[in-house]
């Protein structure tokens, strides 16, 4: 990716230099959007450049639903984060969520011509760019397409990609994501009309996970949980693969809604829930009492509320997204194969005694998941919070993709034919035999200077490749008998 700079030419050099390192991504909420910048050192973890924030006012429940107000607060955002880290916004990886995202099961398989050669990663491609072909419902389009299995000449089993293995039959099941295209569509549009480019759409849950979980809570099974303002995303692992997606329509903001019907305002009801709310109502808070001031036109009203209330309030809620979580663990049939159990992230998650209320209703155990895994030291303050998971999770998918494009691109260039061409090297007008048969690569260079051609000991250019070097020290040789035997007649 390219990134220019916003300052002086000295920072667009540097930048320039670093440009396979750095990666921006923006996380469309319903209550925030983030743009952030991430620079991968040189131990592989991702250091947060910069974190630009702004209030999202024209989306609900993960979908767009005003675009100038999406693009203005995207803009804001960005201007946050290009003038924290002094790298201007061009390519960006973006988040999807929404009630809209539904997930399927599909198998394909791919016959290849030439099977004395081995399976690469472009015969793995070709298998995936197929599923793409598949006829979906009017108005759907592919997110992402997930390798579960491969097989290989009827040879089940094999969980990671077979590149390098010898093989007729190339098959894979696959879990496809899908996403309507007019949600999509809205996203694309939003990014452009703010005078960015769309790197790739990736799906929120999958970014939280990359954020989040470990490695080895994604072999033994694990369920991720995020709990955002308008949706609760959730995606079930087993074994590093991905086996169940599912979006439910609540979220952190339905919670604050319930509360207003305490007579507060939203803004009142939002800082109460932070504040002092609880997953679990205890006893301890039937006495205690939160006063509420309301600055009316005629006079100040003021509304005491019961923290006894409030948690009564949020624990229903609560129970209620928990209950659709076990339903989806239990539809997924994997409930009794989450060694790591369940994982809360996301803003919602950071409710007080959610926890152990998780722990009671689903029957699995449960903790908090903060973005920890491929973060390095940053200046950045607050860059754990659970809220940041899903874009921290965007910089990692991002330096992700950048790997398959170098792994790519190196594949098609060691699958390139080899030119090789018979020469003859002609030096003060004598010509120089070459074996029948002998060949020479082209594609090394060959560097050599005139003296050396000629066989003086003094070498004024820069010796070549080692090749290049006994061919002329043949021609040396070749010469010097040649005038041997003619001193010798």
């Amino acid at each position: 990716m390219q990134v220019n700079n916003v300052t002086n030419s000295d920072m667009e050099n540097k930048v320039a230099n670093q440009a396979e390192n750095i990666v921006c991504a923006i996380d469309i909420g319903t209550s925030k959007i983030a743009a952030l910048v991430g620079r991968r050192n040189q131990f592989g973890k991702i250091e947060v450049l910069a974190i630009g924030n702004c209030p999202s006012f024209g989306v609900q429940r993960g979908v767009v639903v005003n675009i100038a107000k999406t693009v203005d607060s995207i803009k804001k955002a960005v201007m946050e984060a290009e003038r924290q880290s002094g790298i201007k916004f061009e390519r960006v990886h973006v988040g999807i969520a929404g009630q809209h995202i539904k997930s399927l099961q599909h198998r394909g398989i791919l016959t290849r011509n030439n099977n004395n050669d081995w399976i690469s990663y472009e015969d793995i491609q070709k298998l995936k760019n197929e599923m793409h072909k598949l006829a979906l419902p009017p108005g759907d389009r592919i997110l992402h397409v997930l390798p579960q299995e491969y097989i290989v000449d009827n040879e089940p089993g094999i969980h990671s990609e077979p590149i390098g293995m010898m093989g007729i039959r190339l098959e894979g099941n696959f879990h496809i994501i899908t996403g309507a295209e007019t949600a999509i569509q809205n996203i694309e549009r939003c990014i452009t009309i703010a005078g960015l480019k769309v790197a790739s759409i990736e799906l929120e849950p999958l970014a939280s996970a990359d954020a989040v979980l470990s490695s080895e809570e994604l072999e033994g099974g694990v369920c991720l949980v995020d709990i955002g303002g308008g949706t609760t995303d959730i995606a079930i692992f087993e074994n590093n693969i991905i086996r169940h997606t599912a979006v439910i329509p609540f979220g952190g903001n339905i919670i604050t809604e319930d509360l207003k019907d305490l007579r507060i305002l939203r803004d009142q009801a939002e800082t109460l829930k932070i504040r002092y709310g609880s997953a679990i109502p205890s006893d301890d808070l039937r006495n205690k009492h939160v006063a509420i001031q309301s600055e009316g036109t005629i006079k100040t009203v003021k509304n005491e509320v019961s923290l006894l209330t409030v948690s009564k309030i949020i624990s229903a809620r609560v129970k209620e997204i928990l209950a659709h979580v076990t339903f989806q663990i239990k539809f997924s049939k994997f409930e009794k194969k989450l060694i790591g159990g369940i994982v809360l992230t996301g803003g919602g998650s950071q409710l007080k005694h959610l926890v152990q209320l998780t722990e009671m209703e689903t029957g699995q155990t449960a903790r908090l998941g903060f973005p920890r895994e491929h973060l390095a030291s940053t200046k950045i303050s607050d860059v754990e919070n659970p809220i940041y998971a899903t874009g921290i999770g965007l910089l990692v998918r991002g330096f992700k993709l950048q790997d398959e494009e170098a792994l790519f691109h190196q594949d098609t260039i060691a699958s390139m034919p080899v030119v090789k061409e018979e020469i003859k090297i002609e030096a003060e007008g004598v010509k120089v035999p070459i074996a029948e048969n002998e060949t020479i690569d082209l594609t090394t260079e060959l560097i050599v200077t005139e003296t050396e051609i000629i066989g003086e000991k003094e070498e004024v250019g820069t010796p070549g490749p080692r090749k290049a070097k006994s061919i002329f020290s043949r021609l040396n040789e070749w010469i010097k008998s040649d005038v041997d035997d003619f001193d010798s007649k």
